[in-house]
């Protein structure tokens, strides 16, 4: 017989207390066996009863393990690639630098406060503050002719170049860049207006003086023109008027005496000489829709009171004549002339008209309604070729020279010696039939002219608002959008320059060959011109 290993000492043997082995692999310990479950077994009723043994200390409590999964269902452990990190642990992209984008209030001195998160400005606030202040204070050195009328744009424009040398620029290079950007300033031209190729900050400038270099490359030609001239259906739906109103022409050039309604305060007037003239107390500017605290209100541009409020400015009654009959009576419609013919003698077969002009106009209020006072004509490369002051016709007094819109004042219209008829003989030398005009909402400039021309661009047209007909965008904003210059900015004293409105136009006309789709070349309607 082997000897016993002990393997089974710390059971309880499964047969006790009647065991029949003499040599029992398991344990016959009385501790061990109360663990046990009883089995009932025919025992001896005589017996006495065994005492008990003193009661062991108390298994240790074990955790309880964690359940296991059904095997039905067995648990799915989804697996990483060899190469992937976790997802909270993957980086996505190149490390972006972080985002310290600039705005700003007003201290007291006018100079602009920045408001950036520190957190995420890799150049501490307090030099980037510093470098603006010096921006600005070379800003208003170099606006000091312009900034009595524009009095933030030195903020303005201190504040986007200090923007975009930052995001050009390091921790360390930072405060070399904008000394650089300083001592560029200082080699600026001082602008005389706020459309100077000087005035913006350097991107501004740079991307300007670019696009000024691919506007003046482009000549314009009859070509690229004729699918955006005007149908004679565009230009009775724009207001045009396309044909000589009915009746004798000029008969009643001045309305003295005669009762009408004010175009300004809407009030009934009798039309009186200027010395006579009633005051008109009235809001220049339009009115827009404003919304504040969930209130809709009307509220007008010029000093933003509501649209029931009293007049901001003080002025004299004017009217203004809207029908065709009514501008006939004042000055007679003509056709604008006939191209020399081929068969007329040799003095006279040369043509001085162009192809293609730019017109622009400035009117002023008169006893005989809204009158051309100014009339100026650029060719299609944007060189001035006639800029007049026109007369008014006998009989006919200026009541206000607009000079808010005009820009002509009463000093300046004493230089004014052609009537409106030799403006228009003037005008023959560089316009007829065949020219193609281009103008803003050319057709008021024409009616004031009295002149029916049926070639005409419109930037109005080519530029269309997005609310429809009849809405129109107005000319300064579709230059800064387009263009990125500022025009019809002298204020109050000084106004628009029809020189200026001319060229901006033409630049206007010269972008959208540039940058719009070719448009398909329109059928011919009627007739180029009559006489």
């Amino acid at each position: 017989m082997f000897s016993s290993l002990g393997l089974f000492d710390a059971l309880p043997c499964p047969d006790a207390p009647a065991c029949p082995r003499p040599a029992c692999l398991f344990t016959h310990r009385p501790g061990v066996l109360e663990h046990l479950v009883p089995i009932p077994v025919d025992v001896p009723t005589d017996v006495p009863p065994q005492p008990s043994p003193p009661s062991a200390s108390p298994a240790p409590l074990v955790p309880a393990k964690r359940p296991v999964p059904h095997p039905s269902r067995p648990r799915t452990i989804p697996e990483a690639g060899p190469s992937e990190p976790p997802a909270k642990l993957q980086r996505i992209g190149p490390p972006k630098r972080p985002v310290a984008a600039p705005t700003a209030t007003l201290s007291t001195n006018g100079t602009p406060v920045l408001r950036v998160s520190a957190a995420h400005s890799q150049v501490a606030i307090p030099v980037r503050q510093a470098m603006l202040k010096s921006l600005y204070d070379h800003f208003v050195v170099l606006y000091e002719k312009i900034l009595p009328s524009n009095p933030t744009l030195a903020s303005e424009h201190a504040l986007q170049q200090e923007e975009e040398v930052y995001k050009k620029s390091t921790k360390l290079t930072y405060r070399n860049a904008v000394i650089s950007s300083i001592a560029s300033l200082k080699r600026r031209p001082f602008p005389d207006s706020p459309s100077h190729p000087s005035v913006g900050s350097e991107g501004e400038v740079a991307a300007r003086a670019e696009a000024r270099k691919k506007l003046e490359a482009l000549r314009l030609t009859v070509a690229q023109l004729e699918p955006h001239v005007l149908s004679l259906e565009e230009m009775r739906k724009w207001g045009y008027i396309v044909e000589i109103p009915p009746g004798p022409g000029g008969e009643r050039p001045t309305e003295l005496g005669a009762v009408k309604t004010c175009e300004r305060c809407v009030q009934p007037y009798m039309v009186k000489k200027p010395d006579d003239a009633d005051e008109c107390v009235f809001h220049w500017g339009r009115l827009f829709s404003s919304k504040a605290s969930g209130e809709k209100r009307r509220l007008y541009t010029c000093c933003s009171r509501s649209a029931d409020s009293e007049g901001c400015e003080r002025g004299k009654h004017v009217f203004y004549d809207s029908t065709p009959e009514d501008l006939h009576l004042r000055h007679p419609f003509t056709f604008t002339r006939a191209p020399s013919s081929s068969n007329a003698s040799a003095s006279s077969r040369l043509d001085t008209a162009l192809d293609i002009v730019a017109l622009d106009c400035e009117m002023v209020y008169t006893t005989g309604g809204f009158r051309v006072a100014r009339v100026s004509v650029v060719d299609s490369m944007g060189k001035e070729v006639f800029d007049e002051l026109v007369r008014m016709d006998d009989g006919v007094e200026v009541i206000d020279f607009n000079t808010r819109f005009s820009g002509i004042t009463a000093e300046s219209y004493e230089a004014a010696v052609l009537p409106l008829a030799a403006v228009r003989k003037s005008l023959d030398t560089l316009i007829n039939a065949h020219t193609i005009i281009i103008g803003h909402a050319l057709e008021n400039d024409l009616k004031t002219l009295r002149m029916i021309h049926h070639r005409c661009v419109d930037t109005v047209m080519l530029f269309p608002h997005n609310a429809g007909p009849p809405y129109r965008r107005a000319l300064r904003v579709l230059v800064k959008e387009h263009l990125g210059q500022t025009i019809q900015s002298g204020g109050g004293s000084v106004g628009h320059s029809s020189v200026e409105d001319s060229v901006a136009t033409l630049d206007l006309v010269r972008w959208h060959v540039l940058n719009r789709p070719r448009p398909q070349a329109k059928p011919q309607e009627g007739s180029a011109g009559r006489q």
